[in-house]
C-alpha cells in the first residue's frame, strides 16, 4: 500500500500550480522589483488586514521575527523572558540569541499550552516579557497571561488563522515553513503588531538599520520576505480559511473513527487550527512502531524538552522541574493530517492505532 506522510503539503498546493506558475512569471517578468516589490508590499497590508492588526512586517523567517521583535523591544543581557520548555527550540533559541536568559514554564496537561499559574511564579525583577507559544495551533491562555502585567510576545509561528491570536501583545511572530497552515514553498516569517513606531523600528532592523542604504541608524540584520514567497503566500491566503476548515474536519472525522477509544485526543477547541494532530498515549513507542510498520509516518515532538538540550543545560534545570513538560514529550505523537485528507486514508491510521494500542476505559 502507499505510505502515508505525515503532512502532505504538495496535495494542498497541486490544484493551484497553474497559478503559482503565472505567478513565478510575472515576478521574472518585474525584475526590478525582486527585492520589497509589488507583492512584498500587498502581502503585509493583506496580512494586516486578515489578522485584524496596524501592521506586520515580512521578514526571512520564524526565528528572524522572534529576534527582531526582542531586539526592537530592546531585551538582551540581564533580562528574562519566560517561555515554555515543552515547544520549538527557536522560541529559547530567540532569547538566548540576544542575550537574555530564557525563563522556562511548565504546560498545562490538557491543552499542552504553558500554564500562567507556573509563569507566575517564574517571574522576578529581570523579566521583561512573557513569550506563550500558541502550540499545535491551539491559542494559548492571553487572557491570564496579560493579567501578569508584563509584555507579551506571541510565538504564533503554528497559528496562522487560529481564534484571538494577534490581540493582547508587543507583537505576534508567525513563521511560513511548508508545513505551516499558511506556507509558503521555501522559509518566510511575519512580525505583526498595533504600534506603528514599534513596527517601523522591526522594519529598521530587519532592512540593516537602514531607511535608503545610505544611513544606517541602528545595528539591524537582513531579513527580508522573498517577493517570490510573497506572491505565493497571497495566493495561499485565500484558500488558508477553507484549508482549517478541512483540517478541523478531518479531526472530527478521526474521532468518530474511534481513535479516541486508543488514546487521548485534543481537547475539542473552536479557536485551534491544528497546525499538528497531537494526540497522547502511555503506550506511545508501540503505536509509533505499529504505525511503522503499516507505511504511516508519526512525528514525536519535543521529546527532548528545551531545558534539557544540550546548548541550554547552562541554565541549571533539573530533570524533574518540569514534570507536566516531561510527560508530554514521554506520550505525545502527531498523526497524519492535512487540509483533504481522505476518509479512507484516516480509517487505515487508526486501523494501524488500534493493532497497537489496548481500548481506553
Amino acid at each position: 500500500m502507499q505510505p502515508i506522510p505525515l503532512v502532505d503539503v504538495r496535495a494542498q498546493y497541486e490544484p493551484l500550480i497553474p497559478e503559482l506558475e503565472a505567478r513565478f512569471r510575472s515576478v521574472l517578468d518585474n525584475a526590478p522589483g525582486l527585492i520589497k516589490g509589488p507583492n512584498f508590499k500587498a502581502f503585509q497590508e493583506e496580512a494586516a488586514a486578515y489578522l485584524g492588526v496596524l501592521k506586520t512586517i515580512g521578514v526571512a523567517n520564524g526565528t528572524d521575527a522572534l529576534v527582531l521583535v526582542l531586539d526592537a523591544m530592546e531585551i538582551g543581557p540581564g533580562d528574562e523572558v519566560v517561555c515554555p520548555s515543552f515547544t520549538f527550540y527557536a522560541t529559547a533559541e530567540a532569547i538566548a540569541r540576544r542575550g537574555a536568559t530564557p525563563v522556562f514554564a511548565d504546560i498545562d496537561p490538557v491543552t499542552l499550552n504553558v500554564d500562567p499559574t507556573d509563569v507566575e511564579r517564574r517571574i522576578t525583577g529581570r523579566t521583561k516579557a512573557i513569550m506563550p507559544v500558541h502550540l499545535f495551533g491551539r491559542p494559548a491562555p492571553l487572557d491570564e497571561l496579560v493579567q501578569l502585567g508584563l509584555p507579551i510576545v506571541e510565538d504564533a509561528a503554528q497559528a496562522w488563522g487560529a481564534q484571538g491570536i494577534a490581540t493582547v501583545g508587543v507583537a505576534s511572530t508567525f513563521s511560513f515553513f511548508p508545513t505551516k497552515n499558511l506556507f509558503c514553498l521555501g522559509d518566510g516569517g511575519l512580525v505583526a503588531c498595533n504600534d506603528e513606531e514599534f513596527a517601523e523600528r522591526v522594519r529598521l532592523l530587519a532592512f540593516h538599520g537602514s531607511h535608503d542604504k545610505t544611513r544606517f541608524d541602528l545595528i539591524g540584520y537582513n531579513s527580508r520576505l522573498d517577493e517570490l514567497q510573497a506572491s505565493f503566500l497571497r495566493l495561499f491566503l485565500e484558500h488558508v480559511d477553507e484549508w482549517n476548515r478541512l483540517r478541523r474536519e478531518a479531526v472530527a472525522r478521526y474521532a468518530e473513527l474511534g481513535l479516541g477509544e486508543l488514546c487521548e485526543l485534543p481537547e475539542p477547541d473552536a479557536g485551534h487550527v491544528y497546525h499538528m494532530f497531537v494526540c497522547r498515549s502511555p503506550e506511545r513507542d508501540r503505536i509509533r512502531a505499529a504505525l511503522s510498520d503499516a507505511g504511516i509516518a508519526c512525528a514525536v515532538y519535543y521529546a527532548t524538552p528545551l531545558h534539557r538540550q544540550p546548548a541550554l543545560r547552562f541554565l541549571g534545570a533539573e530533570d524533574g522541574s518540569f514534570p507536566e513538560t516531561e510527560r508530554a514529550s514521554a506520550e505525545n505523537f502527531a498523526l497524519p493530517l492535512w487540509a483533504g485528507i481522505d476518509a479512507a486514508t484516516q480509517e487505515r491510521v487508526v486501523d494501524a492505532v488500534r493493532a497497537a494500542a489496548p481500548v481506553m476505559r
